[in-house]
């Protein structure tokens, strides 16, 4: 009987070992890898070479683990100046917190922010500069502020006759366009563009569609070069080496974000202020929810939503990434069953808020009147398929979004 008992044991233990084998297999075909723009040093330091150069970086801007600046300077390119977005030049700075101008520790070099009194540079910051290098890492959301930054860089330098390059880098969630397209009168700077939340292209596309659709001011064009990436697979996502930002720390969490970003401006927590922001969601009054979380105080969330209180809702923790993946869509039910759990529909944190997130008013009035996720969707259709029409245009890698 021992033996018999041993024997379903081991076959246990080799189904569970195959399973997991078979699991890591679609990971590891799921996630890609690509030469990223900043490592193609023959394609752009002929582009610097007796150039005085402005750097908009953050920690993000790697070289094979070296930050660009170090690179650059070690090989003798002339930096400047360099210019920091939302959360600062080491990614450091909470959501939303003034980003202030001043020196960087490590070179020295003058750090201009581009989130703190302006989001654009003025014309004393350019005035000693010939050529603009932007290498920041997107994660292909339109409420993700860089490609707000990015576009004010590019209007700035096509005011002054500078011109940009931008180093291409992966886009995670590049593999799917999705959701609402931004009404223009929402414009704001988590979404300036009439673009859906997930628009499906690399930073360096998004570039040459801010230039070709005339979205600069005054429809001026930017003297735009991209730095391409070798071996990129759109219909791949792809790890990060760093943490884009400081509250999207795992693959899972960036790529949970498009989803999960449109309950922030609502009551309901995403973790923010716990080891797992962007896994996670929950409120006070959800108490018989499987799943519950205290937020406090941590680097990157100082004040969380909730702040030590225990939040009860939902985890994707131990959801398998190619689960995940594989949605290739918002999860737009999350949004609906979270509006309808709260039980006094005290859910808005304000309507402006949420309609800034979601780039329309219609969302928000659907949600409130009771609009199921079919019927949500089939009204984004029409404004979806005409984007990815001009999408298309723009396009430098192969295309599998839908």
């Amino acid at each position: 009987m021992l033996e018999w008992r041993v024997f379903i044991l081991r076959i246990k233990w080799c189904v569970l070992g195959l399973l997991t084998f078979v699991h890591a297999c679609v990971s590891q075909e799921i996630v890609g890898h690509a030469v990223v723009g900043a490592e193609r040093m023959d394609m752009y330091l002929p582009l610097l070479e007796g150039k005085r150069v402005g750097l908009v970086v953050n920690q993000s801007s790697l070289v094979k683990g070296t930050h660009l600046i170090d690179t650059l300077l070690a090989r003798g390119v002339q930096v400047v100046r360099l210019f920091t977005p939302e959360h600062g030049l080491r990614g450091q700075a909470d959501a939303g917190e003034v980003v202030r101008s001043g020196r960087d520790g490590r070179t020295g070099l003058p750090v201009v922010s581009l989130y703190g009194k302006t989001k654009k540079p003025q014309p004393q910051h350019l005035e000693d500069i010939d050529v603009v290098v932007f290498d920041i890492q997107d994660v292909g959301a339109r409420f993700y502020t860089y490609i707000s930054t990015l576009h004010y860089v590019m209007e700035a330098c096509a005011e002054a006759g500078i011109p940009v390059v931008v180093f291409d880098r992966p886009n995670p969630n590049g593999y799917y366009v999705d959701g609402p397209v931004l009404d223009t009168a929402l414009r704001s700077f988590v979404g300036m563009h009439p673009v859906p939340i997930v628009y499906g292209m690399t930073i360096g596309e998004y570039a040459r569609m801010i230039n070709g659709e005339g979205w600069l001011k005054g429809g001026r064009k930017a003297q735009l070069h991209v730095i391409t990436l070798e071996g990129y697979d759109r219909c791949k996502t792809y790890a990060l080496p760093v943490p884009p930002s400081p509250n999207l720390t795992t693959l899972r969490s960036v790529l949970l974000y498009p989803s999960l970003c449109l309950l922030e401006p609502t009551h309901v927590s995403v973790g923010r202020g716990t080891e797992h922001p962007f896994e996670v969601y929950g409120h006070p009054s959800w108490t018989d929810a499987p799943y519950c979380f205290t937020p406090r105080s941590r680097p990157g969330s100082k004040n969380p939503k909730h702040k030590g209180r225990r939040c009860c809702g939902y985890s994707f923790v131990d959801t398998p990434l190619d689960s995940i993946f594989a949605w290739r869509k918002i999860q737009l039910q999350i949004l609906i069953d979270a509006y309808h759990r709260m039980k006094d529909h005290d859910f808005f944190l304000s309507d402006h808020a949420f309609d800034r997130i979601a780039g329309t008013s219609t969302l928000r009035v659907q949600l409130q009147e009771g609009w199921d996720e079919q019927r949500i969707r089939q009204s984004w259709h029409a404004d979806l398929e005409a984007f990815k029409n001009i999408r298309q245009k723009y396009l430098l890698y192969g295309d599998c979004a839908r």
